[in-house]
């Protein structure tokens, strides 16, 4: 899940490459500090269709962009994944970093990863790692569903293995039906 985003933000770049070109034909754009970025675009808001469906959306306060570190910076992001089955996956954070060449992702700040069948998980940070397909955090996390609460300390999810494990200090609670 988390991996589509990673995979929707390396796909981004091909459309800013795009609009960059767009943007360098336009007259009388007014300069905006870069703050050292070769290029900074602001409130953007990206879809990404295939035979008329939507794959992913991104959305972002401001994108800075460093080409000799192959390096963008977000903030304020949500990126969204429409899966085929009909769910959708949503995560936001303050802060993202995405290396370009090699697909690596990483997010953080109020990091929250929503599924539309009803599932949460609240973090301050994730990585995701796109040769191992992995993505992880050290931090402590929240997961919760419509009859499950779990906390625990750092998180390992294998996007290839279909497995998603707590690394320590994990605590289940079951919300609802009886107990005993």
């Amino acid at each position: 899940m988390v991996l589509v985003g990673g995979i929707a933000l390396a796909s981004f770049w091909g459309n800013l490459q795009e609009r960059k070109k767009i943007l360098g034909e336009k007259e009388n754009i007014p300069e905006i500090s870069t703050e050292g970025a070769d290029q900074r675009l602001e409130k953007i808001h990206f879809v990404e269709e295939k035979q008329g469906k939507k794959i992913w959306e991104l959305e972002a306060r401001t994108i800075h962009q460093y080409q000799a570190q192959n390096l963008l910076f977000l903030e304020e992001v949500k990126v969204v994944y429409y899966a085929k089955d009909g769910r959708s996956f949503t995560l936001t954070g303050d802060k993202g970093k995405v290396y370009q060449e090699s697909k690596d992702m990483e997010l953080t700040g109020n990091v929250v990863f929503t599924s539309s069948d009803g599932y949460r998980l609240k973090t301050h940070s994730i990585s995701y790692k796109h040769s191992n397909k992995q993505v992880k955090t050290p931090d402590p996390i929240e997961f919760e569903g419509e009859q499950i609460h779990l906390t625990g300390k750092g998180m390992l999810i294998d996007m290839e293995e279909k497995t998603f494990k707590v690394l320590s200090q994990a605590k289940t609670q079951w919300k609802g039906g009886r107990r005993g």
